[in-house]
């Protein structure tokens, strides 16, 4: 086992190369550059812009750009500085990552505790009229983007009369020092996107867990065991769910860079203080260094969520081992 995680751990590095200077190619081969916004503006001679132009480095050719970017990150792990904000990259991002893992980890925490008992209701219960309603409700889930979502529920709340919608907190309450108060406006602002989100989560995860569990109902151990008189709670847990459970594994290490980009949409319409808009707002601009950053970012959440799903894999099921 520990050989198979270091000959992956490596394997990254390569990896990572190669998407770093796809992705930076791509950027670069959008049209224009970040001081094109300056030649509109009647304040700024075309003198100044060159001049903007040769300090940012972007009149340099852009395997050089790329490669002193890359020399940065390799030797000193600085990530290069935001064009749009004039501060490093590294801080751009820490000012927006707590909140991101923190609405994003709490969004997949809440879907799966509603979604795994669902899909194991409605497959032990798949004729009956809740798991009907269940099912209906999880195309609906699945139908529904969630920013629209979102908006219905802002004006659901704003009918109710509270004005607890957008960002996180209220505007009294955003430089206040913690306290029960300012924790629970936390909690009156946080609802909606984690249900909006969450409910997307929830339906996806539910319909997997049901076609799983389907699936392992069907084999031969599970008539073995009901044969041989074992409780119905015995052959759920112990038998069905044990194995149903582990494609979920895996689509939980992919879903690790949703941190990043599984919330762009949401997070705009509801000003919330997360990497999605940064990321959006770097590519609208041209910021290409955090933009680069970004990416490379959900690159390695996508590589190591695929790790550790191999890994949670090997340690839950026993018939899977690695070499």
């Amino acid at each position: 086992m520990l050989i198979f995680a270091l000959r992956r751990i490596l394997g990254m590095i390569p990896t990572l190369l190669i998407i770093s200077a796809v992705c930076f190619t791509v950027i670069k081969l959008q049209p224009g550059s970040f001081t094109d916004q300056y030649l509109e503006d009647p304040r700024f001679t075309k003198a100044t812009v060159e001049a903007i132009t040769r300090q940012l480095g972007l009149d340099q050719p852009a395997i050089v750009q790329y490669g002193r970017w890359l020399w940065g990150v390799i030797t000193r792990l600085d990530f290069g500085f935001s064009f749009a904000s004039n501060a490093p990259v590294i801080t751009q991002i820490g000012q927006r990552l707590g909140w991101t893992v923190f609405i994003a980890l709490l969004t997949l925490l809440v879907s799966w505790i509603v979604a795994v008992p669902l899909g194991i209701y409605t497959a032990f219960n798949r004729h009956g009229v809740a798991a009907s309603v269940a099912n209906f409700l999880g195309y609906v889930g699945l139908a529904v983007p969630d920013f629209l979502l979102a908006l219905l529920l802002v004006v659901l709340t704003l009918r109710l009369g509270s004005r607890n919608v957008g960002g996180l907190f209220s505007p009294e309450m955003i430089d206040a020092p913690w306290s029960w108060a300012r924790l629970g406006d936390l909690l009156a602002h946080l609802w909606i996107p984690v249900l909006a989100v969450g409910l997307e989560g929830v339906a996806g995860l539910m319909r997997q867990m049901r076609a799983s569990m389907l699936d392992v109902l069907s084999q031969d151990y599970i008539r073995t065991a009901r044969a041989k008189g074992a409780a119905q709670r015995t052959v759920i847990w112990r038998h069905a769910v044990r194995n149903a459970i582990n494609p979920l594994i895996s689509l939980a290490g992919l879903s690790l860079p949703t941190l990043i980009s599984g919330t762009i949409i949401i997070s705009i319409v509801m000003n919330l203080p997360t990497i999605g808009p940064l990321l959006y707002e770097s590519l609208l601009n041209k910021d290409q260094y955090t933009a680069l950053t970004l990416l490379m970012l959900s690159a390695v959440l996508l590589l190591i969520g695929n790790l550790l799903a191999d890994l949670v894999l090997a340690w839950v099921d026993p018939r899977v081992r690695y070499s």
